[in-house]
């Protein structure tokens, strides 16, 4: 794959940090690497953006970095079509997005499309979207999700709608895997592959975002399934959060 779409199932679930562990673990084995994020809202022009802080995570400061690309920066923390219109500002379009992706794939080994909040939010005034450049591209896509209660919906919706578009589903990854799971996020666990009709790829121990670099690209293979680049296996994990069935009544 020479071009992977990230998207979420919401906002503030660990889409970034799961990028930067794509990056990092392919930059391990050599290939080049570039973020490319569409839209970015509600940062400052002198702050680091999601692709800004991938690529710190992933890159080891020294010369070894991973690429950023952003195709534009809106003021608000609002959805990239409406943040778009209230900054007075040309929003991106899903052909924006795949001829920035076709471009740099010529550049590039490895194309990390980060997207803005689920799958379905809006690039442009037409309704584009991400999965629109999905689509133009003949990209698989990544879902990152949260483990909590109500994940199964957004899941199972978010598959859906991939799979009403022709679109291949890569598989499914936990972006912020709580230190002490509640029975909620055990349960849903087992269940996230078949919502997602996809496998799952991998979990996130929340606040991985935090670490130092060096130590995030030394554990980003523990994260991550070995079709992703890592080591992670899904059974064993299961094994080990997996709430047991409660034992019957009566």
């Amino acid at each position: 794959m020479s071009i992977i779409v990230i998207t979420g199932t919401n906002t503030d679930i660990g889409k970034t940090v799961v990028t930067a562990a794509l990056a990092a673990l392919a930059r391990a084995k050599g290939r080049r690497v570039v973020v490319l994020k569409p839209a970015q809202t509600g940062v400052g022009p002198d702050e680091d953006g999601d692709a800004q802080t991938a690529a710190r995570l992933a890159g080891d400061g020294l010369g070894d970095e991973v690429g950023v690309v952003e195709l534009a920066r809106f003021p608000e923390p609002l959805a990239p079509a409406t943040a778009a219109h209230r900054a007075g500002m040309a929003p991106v379009t899903p052909q924006d997005v795949a001829d920035a992706a076709r471009k740099l794939a010529t550049e590039y080994d490895l194309v990390l499309i980060e997207g803005a909040g689920g799958l379905l939010v809006r690039l442009d005034g037409n309704g584009g979207t991400l999965a629109d450049a999905a689509r133009l591209l003949g990209a698989p896509v990544l879902v990152v999700a949260a483990p909590a209660l109500g994940t199964l919906n957004c899941v199972q919706l978010t598959g859906e709608a991939l799979r009403a578009r022709g679109l291949e589903t890569l598989g499914v990854v936990i972006g912020c895997w709580p230190d002490a799971p509640g029975l909620a996020e055990r349960c849903n666990v087992g269940e996230l592959a078949e919502m997602a009709g996809a496998p799952l790829l991998g979990a996130v121990p929340e606040g991985s975002g935090a670490l130092d670099p060096a130590l995030f690209r030394a554990r980003a293979g523990q994260w991550l399934a070995p079709e992703l680049g890592g080591e992670w296996d899904a059974t064993a994990f299961e094994s080990r959060v997996v709430a047991p069935a409660a034992p019957s009544v009566g």
